[in-house]
């Protein structure tokens, strides 16, 4: 251990012999209220106001650095910290890694979110990530840096401003990380308290002016500040991001947490959802899904068949839940809105309805537009209704040819390289053909093969895995699966886990084994997304206040920065990959995630902000971005909650899919 002080020269070798040097430098931003800041370079300026002190421990794995600020003037001193250590990663072969937010340069991103299109040098405020940590990786010398900021303490403070020079109003233990590219060797950038540079992502595709908080130091006060830079190998990024995220998992060491409800406690509530929202006076009947209002929780004329809707899953869950609770109300449900879309909910040459709002004009076959993932998700839910429904020894023939029909035109819609257009019209022609969204056609693929024996389906959905095996696992470019953004995204990940767990559960051997190995690299993709600490609420926004507790919970892509409960399959997937490959981390994640993604249920004695029980919320703001609503701490004014109860319905069913997979359904 050494030390360097405010007088000293501060450079020195923070990795580790076999790197290149590195070199931090630090600077101290010290703010008189009422004046612009002034900034000082450590080691070099005269401060006076401030003693800045930094220890480096050098230990087997990890440095450790140790910043260490105390007050010398009579007055409080409002400060800004800011290091820089340099990786030895040129900028020409640098690709950037913060855990839900940032992946390779986010060049899939536009001009309008933070990407590489706007600037190669970002800071950001540390709750945006799921783990309060940046990185470099080279892809010529396979070696990786990362810095992580040991949070102490678990606070906020409101700010009454948000750009510019900004005071805190109190307390917090919020930092920032980043990176800068714009120089010839890479540096991460690391700091307290946090700043947003050079632009602030503040709600969907828009940019606003930078941010500088200054936290306060009484008289005589000291500040201890610790993070933690480590040194990693890896043969592709893919690797670095999966060990990173062993290395954050083993530093922060996420617990689970005490569920306040049971799943079957969970599902009674939520099953309110299936009554309050149904709607019926149209030709399709669904449960509301999307476009509620969060306090209002009226159910609006807009029906969608896969995400935000799940329109057919719920009724799905209705049915079966109603059936085994003995609530025919439920039951009644479920059958009526499988009845009218099978009647009414497929177009001319047999695909479904995506979207329909009964406020405005009715799509015709000629401008109707069809997404492969909402197809996939209508489908799916189908041959869960069929299985189910031949296990009670009923029959629907018409509702098996229709599935055929659709899977049969997936496989004339299957390109060459074994991918599947994004969106397209009813004639199979292309209206966006970027491949990102092809594995959520391969499970639907799969159970095909497993309902009707058909081999054709297997064999298209093998070709789908090639396309997922060279596109986007090789080069870890998980992308296009949310509907509203085609940029990098949790669920094109968790798409991509769920497509080859399928194959791996309906083959054998070598094969298997094979899709057993991709599942697991995509599963941690998927998996870096989820927060794996707590990220602070200052008093008085909601969520800190109802003591809310963000691991467990997942950020959604870079275009949208919120948390939510997105998971659907991968929690039992994920367990049943740590079992089967001896990761018990992953078994612990599923602990985490599954006793974590009930603490927002909406309960009459304690409805979390929604204005009615069992509407579990979607749009959880859980850093300084929204959706033009309420901010951190809050919700967005709009939501849809049809995709949430499908989703912890699925969590809370985690026997349903490996059911289908393994039984015969002749």
């Amino acid at each position: 251990m050494f030390k360097k002080s405010l007088t000293a020269l501060l450079l020195f070798t923070l990795l580790s012999a076999t790197a290149s040097a590195a070199d931090i430098k630090a600077k101290i931003s010290i703010k008189q209220p009422g004046n612009r800041a002034v900034t000082y370079n450590v080691g070099e300026d005269q401060i006076g106001q401030a003693e800045v002190n930094i220890f480096q421990l050098n230990g087997a794995d990890t440095d450790l650095v140790t910043v260490t600020i105390k007050s010398k003037a009579d007055r409080p001193v409002y400060y800004n910290l800011q290091l820089e250590a340099e990786t030895g990663i040129s900028e020409s072969d640098c690709e950037i890694y913060l855990p839900g937010f940032w992946y390779h340069r986010n060049l899939r991103s536009p001009r309008e979110a933070p990407s590489f299109h706007t600037s190669k040098a970002w800071t950001v405020r540390e709750d945006r990530l799921s783990s309060p940590l940046a990185g470099a990786f080279s892809t010529e010398t396979n070696r990786g840096v990362t810095v992580m900021h040991v949070v102490d303490g678990h606070s906020d403070a409101l700010t009454t401003h948000q750009e510019g020079e900004v005071i805190l109003s109190g307390e917090t233990s919020l930092g920032y990380v980043g990176f800068n590219c714009e120089v010839d060797w890479s540096r991460l950038c690391f700091g307290y308290p946090y700043m947003e540079t050079p632009r602030r992502y503040i709600r969907k595709l828009t940019l606003a002016p930078p941010i500088q908080a200054f936290a306060r130091l009484n008289p005589g006060e000291t500040k201890t500040l610790t993070w933690k830079i480590h040194e990693v190998k890896a043969d592709s990024y893919g690797e670095f991001v999966s060990k990173t995220w062993e290395y954050c998992f083993d530093q922060l060491q996420p617990q689970p947490i005490t569920p306040l409800y049971s799943p079957d406690e969970m599902k009674a509530t939520l099953a309110n959802y299936f009554r309050h929202t149904y709607v019926d006076r149209y030709p399709l009947k669904f449960n509301s899904g999307h476009g509620l209002h969060i306090e209002r929780c009226e159910p609006v004329p807009i029906v969608q068949v896969g995400f935000c809707g799940r329109v057919l899953l719920n009724a799905f869950n209705a049915l079966e839940y109603g059936e085994q609770t003995g609530q025919q109300d439920l039951v009644k449900i479920g059958n009526d809105i499988f009845d009218s879309w099978l009647k009414n909910g497929f177009t001319s040459k047999g695909y479904f309805w995506d979207n329909i709002d009964y406020n405005r004009d009715i799509p015709t076959d000629d401008n109707i537009v069809h997404s492969i993932r909402q197809q996939s998700e209508g489908a799916y839910a189908v041959m869960h209704y069929l299985a189910y429904e031949k296990s009670k020894g009923r029959k629907h023939k018409e509702w098996e040819q229709r599935i055929k029909t659709l899977l049969d035109n997936f496989l004339t819609l299957l390109k060459a390289d074994g991918s599947y257009a994004r969106k397209y019209h009813d004639d199979g022609s292309d209206i966006d053909g970027s491949g990102g969204s092809t594995p959520s056609a391969t499970s639907t693929l799969v159970m095909g093969y497993k309902y009707f024996g058909d081999k054709r389906y297997l064999d298209a959905a093998k070709e789908t895995v090639g396309y997922l095996e060279d596109r986007i696992i090789s080069r870890s470019d998980y992308f296009s699966s949310t509907l509203d953004a085609n940029c990098e995204d949790k669920e094109a990940a968790i798409s991509a886990v769920t497509a080859t767990y399928y194959l791996a559960m309906v083959t054998e051997g070598a094969e298997r084994l094979h899709y057993i190995d991709l599942c697991q690299q995509a599963a941690y993709f998927a998996l870096s997304w989820y927060y794996l600490w707590d990220v602070p609420f200052a008093q008085g926004q909601m969520l800190g206040d109802l003591g809310f507790q963000s691991r467990g919970w997942s950020n959604v892509s870079v275009e949208n920065n919120h948390v939510d409960v997105f998971v659907f399959e991968l929690g039992h997937i994920v367990k049943w990959l740590g079992e089967t490959q001896n990761e018990p981390r992953f078994v612990r994640m599923y602990d985490l995630i599954s006793s974590s993604l009930n603490q927002l249920l909406p309960v009459p004695e304690r409805l979390c902000g929604i204005g009615v029980k069992g509407l579990n919320p979607e749009v959880v703001q859980h850093t300084a971005w929204d959706y033009g609503r309420n901010g951190k701490g809050f919700y967005n004014d709009i939501f849809a909650p049809g995709w949430t109860i499908a989703s912890l319905w699925e969590l809370y069913s985690p026997e349903r899919t490996v059911n289908f997979l393994t039984k015969k359904h002749k």
